[in-house]
Formats: C-alpha cells, structure tokens, sequence
C-alpha cells in the first residue's frame, strides 16, 4: 500500500511586530507640561491674590503697631502673641478691610463727600499728585459709565485691518473744524492691563461690541481663554449723538 506523503505545512505566520516601546522622556516630558498647565491656574490665582493680601496688610501694619501698644499697656503678656508673624498678618488684612468699609460708608454720607471735596482741592495745588490723583480718578470714573456716542469697550484696528485690538472709550471729542466724532481708546495690555496706550480713533473705526467691562478685563488678563462663543469682527454702523 502507497504510504501517504504528510501534509506540506503551511507557511509560519509572521511574527507580530510590538509597538516599539515609549521614549522614557517623551512620556516624563508629556505628564510634567499635563501637571504644570493643570496647576498653573492656581498658581496663577494664588500669586495675585498673595500679592493683594500683602498689600491690604502693609496698610494695616501701622494700625496693628498702635494696637499692640494700646494693649501691652494694659496687658503685658500680650505682646507675645503680636510676635506671631501670621497673627499680625491676619490682623492688618481685617483692620485694612474694616478701614476700606468705613471709608466707603463715609463717602456716601454728608460729612464724607464734603471731606472728600476738601481733599480734592487740597490736591489740586499739588502739581505732580494732581495729575496722577486726577488722571487715575478720571479714569476709574468714566470707565463706570457709558460714554456718550459710542459704547464702552470696544475693538479698533491694530496693527492693520484684519487684526484687532480691545479698547476702553475713555471719552468722546470732536475733531477741530469739521466736527467729527473721535474717540480716545484706551488699549490695555495682557496679562497686565495697568499698562498700555492710548489712541485717538474716529468713531465710525471703532467695532462695538456688548461687552462689559468685567468681561473684557477677564478676556485680556486670561490671555483670551476666557471669552464669549462669539464676538463682533466686522465693523457696523455706529449710533453717534448728535451735535
């Protein structure tokens, strides 16, 4: 009997190739810029709200100084506590803010605007103060109302036409001779809105938006992250008051 010759095998499969294995570096690199963009914004909310409570307590250290003296007249054991650098910090930050609503309840009462009036004139004799005093008085004023003509916060042309900046309408002028409307914009920086420039713009160039001021200020300190779904680009027409 004719012997069967055994089935030819089959050609091996291939061998399966593995994923060649991550770059330890890669995969560090990857989870450290993951964990410094998750704490960045505490970081970041941390350092300004550090930055006002040191401030708030440089302005209640002296209250807290003439606290500490009232009391370790009476009570000489006292002063021990005063040494706890945090117990003086908290202190000064209360008696600033107590300071700041007491001031505020002043102003709004009789003696306080007249207080307030004296103040002023007081400063205006001084040349240097009276232009920082007024300018910074002017401006924290006009930026609380809407300026006549045009609305408050707006987008201008910058630095050419199909890119824009945020701007503040300080005020409203016209122009020497014909009459038009220009507007003083005032174009705050980011992160740090306390600096910036000012541009004088026609009325018609400036894009109106409906923001306000809070949210434009939220829109340049988060470097545009936090921001409407849609903003105007285009220029529209703009309602000016009548002459």
């Amino acid at each position: 009997m004719q012997k069967s010759s055994p089935p030819e095998s089959a050609e091996p499969d291939a061998p399966i190739q593995s994923p060649p294995p991550r770059r330890p570096n890669l995969h560090i690199q990857r989870y450290l810029i993951t964990g410094l963009l998750t704490v960045f914004p505490l970081w970041l909310t941390w350092v300004v709200f550090e930055f006002l409570l040191r401030q708030l307590s440089r302005f209640g250290a002296p209250f807290v100084d003439a606290l500490m003296v009232a009391m370790t007249r009476v009570f000489p054991n006292v002063e021990r506590l005063f040494d706890i650098g945090s117990l003086r910090f908290s202190l000064a930050v209360v008696l600033t803010l107590l300071s700041l609503y007491g001031l505020g309840w002043l102003a709004n009462r009789v003696v306080g605007k007249r207080l307030l009036t004296a103040l002023d004139a007081l400063i205006d004799r001084i040349p240097l103060v009276k232009a920082i005093y007024g300018g910074t008085k002017k401006l924290l004023s006009v930026l609380q109302t809407k300026p006549e003509g045009a609305q408050r916060v707006v987008l201008i042309d910058f630095p050419h036409r199909q890119m824009k900046v945020i701007g503040f309408v300080t005020r409203v002028i016209r122009e020497e001779g014909t009459g038009r409307e220009l507007a003083a914009v005032y174009v705050p920086t980011t992160p740090n809105p306390t600096s910036g420039y000012l541009e004088i713009v026609p009325v018609e160039y400036l894009t109106p938006t409906e923001w306000t001021v809070d949210q434009a200020m939220a829109f340049i300190i988060s470097g545009g992250a936090v921001s409407p779904e849609e903003i105007p680009f285009d220029r529209q027409p703009v309602e000016t008051s009548k002459p």
